[in-house]
């Protein structure tokens, strides 16, 4: 596809809508101050929805019809401070669209380029490392494509976005401290992936229209909410400025955003002299629905106290704490996957080369709602930074069992009980490390001689945390040979995890090769996702 038209633009605003909507809750979740202003998801998706809901009653499939629907909805529909600069991002982009009959990737470009400035201006003292660092970073490398269509075009603007959004907490303290990326760029990642499944013509199923008020919220999983600062303005003020008064300027507008700025902060007041939509923190709702007054009529007001739903939430996470709770290091989507099944409550990524640091894992220590909570750092070079992490972490005993592979921290786990104490669930599993026997196949990286071996650079080998115990010129032997060397007349299971660097048609064949070899052992393979491993193999 190289151009849009109407009914295209209508469909990537519709299934931009889905995606939100499906995703909202997750989005959510990664609010670092759980408050009104703070349901970011839900505020993005019933902003978005409400552009929708003028889009579906448009006649025309004209760009410049579709344009307007979509700057008036969303304005219309926005809620919160994150649905506000939504609306202005649709707005920026429709401003440029709807000077066109059909849209090529430049006149795309061009619009978000539109959309990062309208945004900013938008916000009267602009944060990095929110959502407008987000589509300010997509519009850039917007900028610079050479794609030649619409596929290739959104696959490298949310390839961009994803990059942007990583990079939010190391812009904004408050999100670094957290442990999150920033919510609302999230959102705008999705918006954006919502678009670019529209052009490859993927259905999103979901209702995009319907514009309910957002939920009572669930528990946020993602941000450690008790180590945050305080809220200083306390009510967050949203109301429209409608039948606004002849003799007003647009230069009053801006003097009325200037006058929110010395009561309060999140100030956002943007619209033109038919209808302004104003969003503000404060503590004297009073003074800014006054002075809106001297403007025009005021309409559509919601004051929400965001001290007392900070207050409930604590409560409500106070209340819910648990006695104890784990959290496992590992690489590898499998490993991630087999710790959540035996009850790991987080899992933070790392192992042989990419080893967390002692404030990575406080902060994953941190969004674990116990008082107790068990780590397994799974590599020997983990162990001491994990040992750290325990001066950075306030409220909350941290035990650190010296796990050194990641079969080890999977027995550690199954050896979890809750209905014990955590000393006794801490002595349980430190022992049942003893039963554990693991090791790895990988390649050698070099030439070199060590452990009495002669190892030519490719050359497969086999170790456990000590020493390199097996060579051979394939993984099949290598592996045999290794579990030579470890087993023990006591064992009884053999548990093969394949990485990503073999496929599992070529894992089979290995696995049913040491059944075939150790028949005396109950051999499972499993899926690890690990790189750099060909397998890990654990005994007991």
């Amino acid at each position: 596809m190289k151009t849009i038209n109407g009914a295209t633009l209508s469909k990537m605003i519709i299934n931009a809508s889905k995606l939100l909507d499906i995703n909202r809750d997750k989005i959510d979740a990664l609010n670092v101050f759980p408050v009104p202003d703070g349901d970011t998801g839900t505020n993005m998706s019933l902003t978005v929805k409400s552009a929708v809901k003028e889009v579906k009653a448009c006649k025309s499939n004209s760009i410049a019809d579709i344009c307007e629907c979509v700057i008036r909805g969303a304005l219309g529909g926005a809620r919160g401070n994150s649905g506000v600069i939504t609306s202005q991002v649709f707005r920026g982009m429709c401003q440029v669209l709807s000077k066109e009959q059909e849209v090529g990737v430049k006149d795309f470009a061009k619009a978000l380029k539109n959309a990062t400035d309208v945004a900013y201006s938008a916000v009267l003292k602009p944060k990095e490392g929110t959502m407008l660092t987000v589509i300010r970073m997509m519009s850039e490398g917007a900028q610079g494509t050479r794609a030649k269509n619409f596929d290739e075009f959104f696959t490298e603007l949310v390839k961009k976005g994803e990059e942007a959004l990583e990079l939010t907490p190391e812009l904004l303290p408050v999100l670094k401290k957290a442990g999150v990326v920033d919510s609302g760029g999230m959102g705008i990642v999705t918006i954006f992936k919502g678009m670019h499944k529209a052009i490859l013509g993927e259905e999103i199923e979901g209702e995009e229209v319907e514009v309910v008020e957002a939920k009572e919220q669930d528990m946020p999983e993602h941000a450690d909410i008790m180590n945050l600062g305080t809220i200083e303005f306390g009510y967050c003020t949203e109301f429209f400025i409608v039948n606004i008064k002849k003799k007003t300027t647009l230069a009053a507008i801006d003097r009325f955003r200037e006058y929110l700025s010395t009561i309060g902060d999140s100030v956002i007041a943007v619209g033109d002299l038919n209808m302004v939509k104003v969003h503000v923190h404060t503590n004297h709702p009073g003074r800014a629905l006054s002075h809106a007054l001297e403007l025009g009529e005021i309409d559509k007001i919601k004051i929400e106290n965001m001290l007392e739903q900070n207050r409930a939430l604590i409560r409500k996470y106070e209340a819910e704490k648990k006695e104890m709770g784990m959290l496992s290091v590992c690489s590898g989507k499998g490993f991630e996957a087999i710790f959540k099944d035996v009850a790991v409550d987080r899992v933070i990524e790392g192992g042989q080369t990419m080893n967390p640091s002692a404030a990575d894992i406080a902060y994953a220590i941190g969004r674990i709602n116990a008082e107790n909570v068990f780590v397994f750092p799974n590599n020997k070079n983990i162990i001491l930074a994990a040992e750290q992490s325990k001066q950075l972490v306030q409220g909350k005993k941290v035990h650190v069992i010296p796990t050194k592979n990641v079969p080890q921290g999977i027995s550690a786990a199954l050896n979890f009980n809750p209905e014990e104490s955590p000393s006794v669930n801490k002595t349980n599993m430190i022992h049942s490390l003893d039963n554990v026997v693991a090791g790895q196949v990988t390649y050698a990286v070099r030439n070199t001689k060590v452990d009495g071996f002669t190892l030519k650079k490719g050359d497969i080998i086999g170790l456990d945390d000590k020493k390199i115990l097996s060579k051979a010129s394939n993984i099949t032997d290598c592996t045999i040979g290794l579990i030579e060397k470890m087993v023990e007349d006591y064992h009884c299971v053999a548990n093969l995890y394949y990485g990503d660097d073999i496929s599992e048609e070529d894992a089979n064949k290995v696995c049913d090769a040491v059944r075939a070899k150790f028949p005396m052992l109950d051999v499972e393979l499993l899926y690890g996702g690990q790189a750099v491993y060909y397998f890990v193999i654990s005994l007991e």
